[in-house]
């Protein structure tokens, strides 16, 4: 195990995020930036505790179910990962349509990862209790997720598929 390395998501940094007509307005609030912010790194702990539930020491040979929780482990660990991906881009236009796009996608991802919790177990290298505790903290997650929704504002972007009008 990586121990000195559970979490390869970058940190979160505010200055990319900063546009050209942004300038000298960096001490005004906004809320939509540290909500997502709060979401970033409650979404930056689940992935360090996913490395180390799910990170597999041990060789799989070729037992077949060995193989099917690898691939099952790989594809929440993708999940994880496209999850923290959405999050940061959300903010990168503050586009309203990206945003709930991206907010779409983070909201599947992190069902999935808390239903596929539900598949591993002692054998596949997941203790139960750890695989709960993972759930619980995306219930938290799901908590600061609504709070950034709830600052998004429909902007004058349109949506060309009719989705997020």
């Amino acid at each position: 195990m990586r121990i000195d390395k559970l979490n390869d998501l970058p940190d979160w940094e505010d200055d990319p995020f900063r546009r050209e007509d942004q300038k000298g307005e960096e001490w005004k609030p906004n809320p939509t930036r540290e909500a997502c912010k709060a979401l970033y790194q409650k979404w930056r702990e689940i992935v360090t505790m996913l490395n180390g539930a799910l990170e597999n020491d041990s060789e799989e040979g070729n037992d077949p179910t060995s193989s099917f929780a690898a691939y099952n482990k790989q594809m929440v660990l993708s999940d994880a990962f496209e999850v923290g991906a959405k999050i940061k881009s959300s903010e990168a236009g503050g586009i309203y349509v990206l945003r709930m796009e991206n907010a779409t996608i983070i909201r599947k991802n992190a069902q999935s990862i808390a239903s596929s919790m539900l598949i591993f177990d002692p054998e596949d290298g997941v203790d139960e209790n750890y695989a709960m505790l993972i759930r619980a903290e995306i219930d938290q997650f799901r908590e600061l997720f609504k709070i950034w929704v709830s600052t998004f504002e429909k902007d004058e972007y349109t949506d060309d598929w009719g989705l997020f009008v």
